[in-house]
């Protein structure tokens, strides 16, 4: 999994060491954010060891692909998640490339939010592959301390999983998210709550939650580099510069304050599916069958959920990377991709001016659980789509994803 990173000078205490019996004080740490290591890649890695010290990426590959993951090998090379294909390529002509397992990363992160759980229902998922625990109630009740579950959190993962993460345990959550990033990979870092400030103000002012390449620039520009400036600042003086919201944010954080609570995991609020193409699309067909493929994905995620919503909506991003985004409400919620990529062409059609098209996009809003009950029309002739659709559901658990498809997208191949 690679070599542990290196933290800033003299903060070398705060790091656990695997096996270790004794670590720094964690008393009144109750905070932990766990973060897997370098997720996606780590999954598809445990069926294909031989490449865990190769340079390696996840992503679809093609030219306009773009890096959803890499291991460490890769990133020595200067390759990031998120950065286009090419370029990492470019960066790492041994470049190793697996394209990414469908449910496979949605499959490992549900087990491991589980793993979670087992040992309080404070978990605020950040993400597939990170969250915020708040162990502070669970500590009596498994005789147990802070760094001790962070240890068996890292145990487990890598037992149950076969993959590893990295720790970072605090009095507040701004400084466990610190504390897990200079973790990694693989390892835990313990901030006692006394000793907040003198980890926090060594540190650049990049570190501070909120603080983008702009701001950094800002604040170096007023001659504040370090946490420890924006700390000695006066409150005025950072509110006059950056604002009231920012400044009294900034100086909070500065001076160890985030009152933040670990929130657990909240609804889905909407979901949807998109893809960009490798070659611009022209034809509106070409375009109406991308819609299916996608309103078939985003309403086998809603019926799995258990969800419907009320309002579809498409984004259309054109060759000359004009976005747009065109929603309408239904009469009611919907849940079958038939009504979904009926609605979807609907707005395709009144609204995107004709071009070559180079992403599109569905998605499903206003989401409610299925107790609100579906519309039935008994005089209707149209056939139960809906069941048709759970029927293939049922056929694609047991026979894989490209079990049952609509005839209309089919390949020549598949006939």
């Amino acid at each position: 999994m690679g070599r542990n990173a290196e933290l800033p000078g003299g903060m070398a205490r705060y790091r656990v060491t695997t096996g270790a019996t004794t670590w720094p004080d964690d008393t009144g740490c109750g905070l932990l954010h766990v973060d897997m290591d370098a997720f996606f890649v780590s999954c598809e890695l445990r069926t294909r060891p031989e490449l865990a010290d190769e340079p390696v990426v996840v992503s679809g590959g093609g030219p306009r692909s773009v890096v959803a993951a890499a291991s460490y090998a890769a990133r020595e090379f200067g390759v990031r998640s998120a950065m286009p294909f090419s370029t990492a390529k470019r960066l790492c002509p041994q470049l190793i490339c697996i394209t990414p397992t469908p449910g496979l990363y949605g499959e490992v992160s549900q087990g491991v939010m589980a793993v979670f759980r087992e040992l309080t229902p404070l978990v605020e998922p950040l993400s597939l592959d990170e969250a915020f625990l708040d162990v502070s109630g669970a500590l009596k009740r498994l005789d147990s301390s802070p760094a001790r579950l962070g240890a068996w959190i890292r145990e487990r993962v890598a037992a149950d999983f076969g993959i590893s993460c990295s720790v970072g345990v605090a009095k507040i959550k701004f400084v466990a998210k610190l504390a897990s990033g200079m973790a990694k990979p693989d390892g835990m870092v313990v901030v006692p709550a006394a000793e907040t400030l003198a980890f926090l103000h060594p540190l650049p002012v990049s570190a501070l939650w909120g603080v983008g390449k702009r701001t950094e620039e800002h604040l170096r520009q007023q001659g504040l580099d370090t946490i420890a400036d924006i700390a000695a600042a006066p409150l005025s003086r950072l509110r006059r510069s950056l604002g009231r919201a920012l400044g009294e944010h900034l100086y909070a954080l500065a001076n160890g304050h985030d009152e933040r609570e670990v929130i657990p995991e909240t609804p889905d609020k909407s979901i949807g599916a998109e893809v960009t193409f490798d070659v611009d699309l022209h034809d509106r067909s070409a375009l109406g069958l991308e819609l299916l493929r996608l309103s078939e994905r985003v309403a086998a995620t809603l019926r799995r959920r258990g969800l419907r919503g009320r309002t579809v909506s498409i984004k259309v991003r054109f060759a000359d990377f004009k976005t747009i985004t065109r929603a309408r409400t239904t009469a009611v919620g919907v849940d079958v991709a038939r009504d979904i990529h009926r609605t979807a062409v609907e707005l395709l059609t009144e609204h995107a001016p004709a071009g070559a098209v180079r992403l599109i996009g569905v998605r499903v809003e206003g989401l409610d659980t299925e107790g609100d009950g579906e519309q039935l029309l008994f005089d209707s002739p149209e056939p139960r789509w809906r069941d048709a659709e759970v029927a293939a559901d049922v056929a694609r658990s047991k026979f894989g994803a490209a079990a049952v498809r609509p005839a209309s997208l089919l390949t020549p191949r598949d006939q």
